[in-house]
């Protein structure tokens, strides 16, 4: 069983307010919290002075490479990652090799994450082989656990197709995850398009094949009331439609990245790969409104799509180098400065981190979990499950892409100075993070 512990002068971070407080755990629970707590003999005591207390992190998109790209990135290195930048868990991405469309892709996925220093979830892929062609066996992989279903990578381009898959995800009670890209429009876009590209001579990726399926979309789960959530949603216009669906009570939510939230397309014109993503690097001013809606309360969940890649697919031309990038270690800290940086906002910031993306995951003491699994987002009271971060927002780091925790090296944040840093990582109990480096 994990040791006692008592985190002693902390911030905690309630639902909706904040208070000075200790917090006993004990045998992997929140035991009490209280404003001085004298521990019982033997429990070992966590310094969290000037620090903020509150549920560990929950990621809702995250690829973990394995089986099949275990050249850039493992179920363990990935989850080390993750624990270094305060999350308990991680919603695995179903492009794999060979994808995670089978109940036996599901479970060697699910053994891989029992193993690893932090929770796996793991999402389905909506199409057999993610090739948009066919439904996987949806039912087969929710028997396992699995709740959210995704083709990630791409968007489901048959319309008919994702409202069959919708009408079925509603019946077992799955959401289903959109990679809003209209391939047709999109082509071989390699960054945003607009003036810049062109004038760099790179072929462009317009915002317009972005916001097609998201409208697409909408209207599917409005016909067919299935919960939907959109991923890495990354124009001014993408937003309003979202939030115009949801006033009329689309069962909606979506995500926006780090990435999306602080770097913009200009970026592209060093031929820097590491810019290289889908949905591309956007407009400066398609970056000032997704802040504006981070800062207002509207978005539902800021996701990494940590996306590791070996060096060999990322030195390469910019047009032909792989799209992605790393985001598991620095996200809270430039989501807190996305915020405002000021303590004031810590209360949004754990529910964009870990408190709604747990609920979007069924990861959530209210859902059914993978078994064995503990529950993430929870409230820091009595009786929760002990899943933990402490971050010092006064801490301050320098991004080096050799002392990262993931095999690869794919950083766009390479010499970046992040504010806030993780101090400690409790996954059920266990200290998995302490004083800033990785326990196991």
């Amino acid at each position: 069983m994990p040791e006692s512990l008592l985190i002693r002068g902390g911030t905690v971070v309630h639902t909706a307010s904040t208070e000075r407080a200790d917090v006993l755990v004990v045998d992997g629970r929140i035991a009490e919290v209280a404003a001085s707590i004298d521990p019982p003999a033997g429990t070992r005591e966590v310094d969290a002075s000037g620090c903020l207390v509150g549920p560990g992190l929950v990621d809702l998109h995250t690829h973990l490479r394995e089986p099949g790209g275990e050249e850039a990135e493992t179920v363990e290195t990935g989850c080390r990652a993750g624990a270094l930048g305060g999350y308990t868990a991680l919603l695995a991405m179903p492009n794999t090799m060979p994808a995670t469309d089978s109940a036996a892709v599901v479970a060697q996925v699910l053994d891989l994450g029992r193993a690893a220093a932090i929770d796996v979830a793991v999402a389905g892929a909506i199409t057999v082989g993610r090739q948009g062609t066919e439904l996987a066996p949806l039912a087969e992989m929710a028997a396992l656990g699995v709740r959210v279903f995704t083709d990630d990578g791409t968007g489901v381009q048959d319309a008919g197709l994702m409202l069959r898959a919708m009408q079925y995800a509603r019946g077992i009670g799955a959401t289903l995850a959109e990679h809003c890209e209209d391939e047709s429009l999109a082509g071989d876009g390699c960054m945003n398009q607009g003036a810049l590209s062109s004038k760099l001579g790179l072929p462009g990726r317009s915002g317009l094949s972005e916001e097609v399926m998201v409208a697409r979309d909408l209207a599917l789960a409005a016909s067919t009331g299935c919960s939907l959530h959109l991923l890495h949603l990354s124009t001014e216009r993408s937003l309003e439609l979202v939030l115009e669906a949801r006033r009329r009570g689309v069962s909606v939510t979506f995500e926006v990245t780090p990435h999306h939230l602080w770097l913009s397309e200009e970026l592209c014109a060093t031929y820097d790969t590491a810019f290289k993503v889908h949905p591309p690097l956007r407009s400066s001013s398609d970056v000032a409104a997704l802040v504006a809606a981070l800062c207002e309360g509207s978005v539902d969940a800021v996701a990494t799509d940590h996306a590791p890649h070996p060096p060999q697919a990322k030195d390469r031309p910019f047009d032909e180098a792989s799209p992605g990038m790393l985001g598991l270690e620095q996200a809270m800290g430039l989501t807190y400065e996305a915020l405002g940086a000021d303590v004031s906002v810590a209360v949004e910031l754990f529910r964009v981190l870990s408190r709604t993306p747990a609920e979007i995951a069924h990861l959530t003491a209210e859902h059914d979990r993978v078994g064995g699994q503990s529950a993430h987002g929870g409230d820091i009271a009595q009786g929760e499950d002990a899943n933990l971060v402490i971050f010092d927002p006064d801490g301050r780091i320098v991004v080096d892409r050799a002392k990262l925790a993931s095999r690869a090296s794919n950083t766009p944040y390479q010499g970046r100075i992040i504010i806030g840093t993780i101090r400690h990582t409790i996954c059920a109990g266990d200290l998995v993070v302490e004083g800033g480096e990785a326990t196991t």
